[in-house]
């Protein structure tokens, strides 16, 4: 064998060997097994499931063929009916246990729901929707009830909201029903209870043949009464009649997690009804009281209550006269109040001593005139005033100096540029011819003998000057050149005049003022009440061909919003305006002026809206209806007349629709209140988006109680999302697919 057949016959080999290797450790690699996707299965309960007459149950075992654990045990389980005393409840190895320490009802069917709560504790494969269920009497209750629990105002589902039932009965003939008394909601917990899911639906189940009132309630204290105004409740006249009836209902069956095999018609007990709709709300009337005080400022103050009032608090200055002292921006349901203090004399003062007047909630529940003393002191002292304003001195008189050597710098280039041009243009002067004649012996004077410079020293003969200056000596002229740096840096900044600092002038923000559509109007904001403005001052005009001509306007004050001001006009679209306001057109309550301005105003053209008409079907006639955008936002609107909305100068793009019957005329929605047995008002949501597009006019019919108001909120703007179905996890087919692709 040669050299070459030699060393191919070992690399062959070698090769062969590495192949064999790789081949083995694939055959040879554990994958763990095929993954459980078999969901627990209970094997055994203690007492068992659905027995009756269980009067001194304390402990309930269940007991699963693998170990299992649960899942926001607090969130999902529930017991009806409910424990005053909270379950014990966990998961150990095998088995769930819960530990009951509240008494048991006598004849009553207790169930314990745990939703999807219970998973395997390896693959987490949900046993499904689970409820164990005995009885304290002689049978076991089985009916049940479900619906859905949205928020009143703008129909979102709640989660994790408490639904209860009171059961209602007849008279001694069995005839008629007798309603609950008001106080039965406050003072008496629920009889059976469930907890909404992310899709705010609600079933409660171990229901007795009979009539119910539905509640909801965000149980702050979990006592399952209402007794907290500000708890969130809903509450329904409807009568609520159990019944069931034999029906069937399509199951598909999957042949993996993409494809599925068939569909099929399962039968099952429907139980009604299965339509309930709460609408919840808080309560316009709450516990009112002083939350808390705040002067930000000396020259202002801010009063926080926790609710609405129809009246203002009395203030009365204890070390100061509050006559007249104040001007008052309060909120539109007077919870929120500002307090602008006019006079210098008392917004200097470092503490506001004051008696305040108000009603507030007594423990009766009820509103009583009460009284509290203020001691209110400024964030912004005085002190910190004067530091503010002389940092800011100093700052300016930082940078008026800094303007000032510049423009002396640049002066001084300015004038050595212009004689240096100059000394250019001279022309050179010519010198006539002169004889040179050489210097005579006795006129030559030796080198040496030469007299140096005034500024240089000449070293005594018989001293030898070092070849090297000292340290000291470069150290003194380095020195000596910084300290007269510094002092001519002293000398030119003691030569710089500061000027007082420029005037501050009123600020203002104006909304609207850039791209303008025709049927809004420009508002101004200011940071602090004005004492008064001059329409001399501003000057509105539109513009005509390349002219500027004046054009009438209005302007006015906001009503209950004393720092907005609006500017009104008969805008014409396609059209240019210019808006100028002089010097001192508006002066506040403490005489800080505004500084001019000047303002272009562009009027957008009507090719670039869209126009939408609503026809509404067997709306009420006090319906108002809402243009909302993307996030659910109300972009414009429009009171219902004669069962017409019509929108105008709408900017392209995708809209939904809102609306709701203003019955009190307000312009606004209204809540409800249990105590008056007063319904929030009435919301309704177009179920599909509109696509608007420009020079687009678009009709479209509306019947708001044509579907379920739990159906009506398109999904895109609906926040609260439904919570996520847990599935079994099919890992093994997944594998299976991996391998496939390999």
């Amino acid at each position: 064998m040669n050299r070459f057949s030699s060393r191919f016959f070992h690399y062959t080999l070698l090769a062969a060997i590495l192949m064999l290797l790789i081949a083995c450790a694939n055959m040879g690699t554990p994958d763990g097994g095929p993954y459980d996707e078999t969901p627990p299965k209970v094997v055994r309960t203690s007492p068992k499931f659905g027995m009756t007459n269980a009067k001194s149950v304390k402990k309930i075992v269940i007991e699963f063929d693998e170990m299992v654990k649960i899942e926001n045990a607090m969130e999902k389980v529930v017991i009806s009916p409910p424990q005053i005393e909270q379950p014990e409840i966990e998961a150990v190895g095998k088995k769930v246990n819960i530990t009951l320490l509240d008494s048991l009802k006598p004849n009553m069917t207790y169930t314990i729901d745990f939703a999807d709560a219970i998973v395997d504790n390896n693959e987490g494969n949900p046993y499904g929707d689970y409820a164990f269920t005995f009885s304290t009497g002689e049978r076991l209750d089985t009916f049940q009830v479900s619906g859905n629990v949205l928020d009143a105002s703008n129909l979102e589902p709640i989660k994790g909201m408490l639904v209860g039932l009171y059961k209602i009965g007849g008279n001694e003939e069995g005839d008629s029903i007798i309603t609950l008394p008001d106080s039965t909601f406050r003072t008496v917990p629920f009889e059976r209870i469930s907890r909404t899911d992310g899709s705010g639906h609600f079933v409660i189940k171990g229901l007795s043949p009979g009539k119910y009132h539905a509640f909801a309630l965000n149980d702050q204290n979990q006592n399952f009464v209402y007794d907290q105004r500000a708890e969130k409740i809903a509450f329904s006249d409807r009568i609520l009649e159990t019944s069931s009836k034999p029906d069937l209902r399509p199951d598909t069956v999957w042949h993996d997690s993409i494809h599925y095999d068939s569909i099929v018609m399962t039968p099952y007990t429907h139980y009604f009804p299965d339509d309930i709709v709460l609408l919840a709300f808080e309560s316009a009337i709450q516990d009112r009281y002083l939350l808390k005080s705040e002067r930000p400022i000396l020259q202002q103050f801010t009063l926080y209550f926790t609710s609405p009032s129809d009246t203002l608090p009395l203030l009365t200055g204890l070390n100061f006269d509050a006559t007249d002292a104040f001007i008052i921006d309060a909120s539109p349901k007077k919870d929120t109040i500002n307090y602008w203090i006019k006079d210098s004399l008392i917004y200097n003062l470092d503490t506001l001593d004051i008696r305040i007047d108000f009603f507030a909630t007594d423990t009766t529940g009820n509103l009583a005139l009460t009284f509290d003393t203020l001691n209110l002191e400024s964030k912004l002292t005085k002190e910190k005033l004067a530091k503010q304003q002389k940092d800011k001195f100093e700052e300016w008189a930082k940078e008026y100096r800094q303007k000032v050597k510049d423009e002396r710098r640049a002066a001084k280039r300015a004038e050595k540029k212009a004689e240096k041009e100059t000394e250019e243009e001279k022309p050179e002067p010519v010198e006539p011819a002169e004889a040179v004649s050489e210097p005579t012996a006795a006129e030559a004077e030796p080198l040496d003998s030469v007299a140096p410079p005034a500024n240089i020293e000449v070293e005594p003969e018989n001293t030898v000057a070092p070849s090297t200056p000292t340290e000291a000596e470069p150290a003194k002229a380095s020195t000596d050149k910084g300290d007269k740096k510094k002092k001519k840096k002293k000398d030119e900044d003691e030569d710089i005049e500061i000027p007082p600092m420029p005037e501050e002038f009123l600020e203002f923000k104006m909304s609207n003022s850039q791209a303008l559509d025709p049927d809004k109007n420009i508002d101004f904001e200011f940071n602090e009440p004005l004492d008064s403005f001059d329409l001399s001052k501003i000057h509105f005009s539109l513009k005509v061909d390349s002219l500027f001509e004046p054009a009438k306007f209005l302007f006015r004050q906001v009503p209950g919003k004393i720092l907005t001001y609006r500017l009104y006009a008969e805008w014409e679209a396609d059209s240019t305006y210019q808006l100028d306001i002089d010097t001192a057109a508006f002066v506040n309550i403490y005489g800080k002026r505004n500084e001019a301005q000047k303002r272009t105003i562009k009027v957008k053209s009507l090719d670039t809206y869209s126009t939408l008409f609503v026809v509404l079907q067997g709306a009420d006639p006090s319906a108002i209806v809402q243009l909302l955008d993307g996030s659910d936002k109300i972009v414009k609107s429009v009171k219902a007349k004669d069962g017409k909305a019509d929108f105008y100068f709408i900017n392209p793009g995708t809209y939904y629709m809102r609306l709701f019957n203003d019955l009190n005329g307000n312009g606004e929605w209204d809540t409800g209140d249990y105590d008056t047995h007063l319904q929030p008002e009435d919301v309704y949501y177009y179920p599909d988006a509109l696509t608007l597009k420009a020079q687009w006019e678009v009709t479209q019919n509306w019947n708001p109680t044509a579907r379920p108001r739990a159906k009506q909120k398109p999904e895109k703007i609906t926040k609260q999302k439904p919570d996520k179905a847990k599935s079994t996890k099919n890992k093994n087919e997944e594998r299976l697919r991996n391998k496939n692709k390999k």
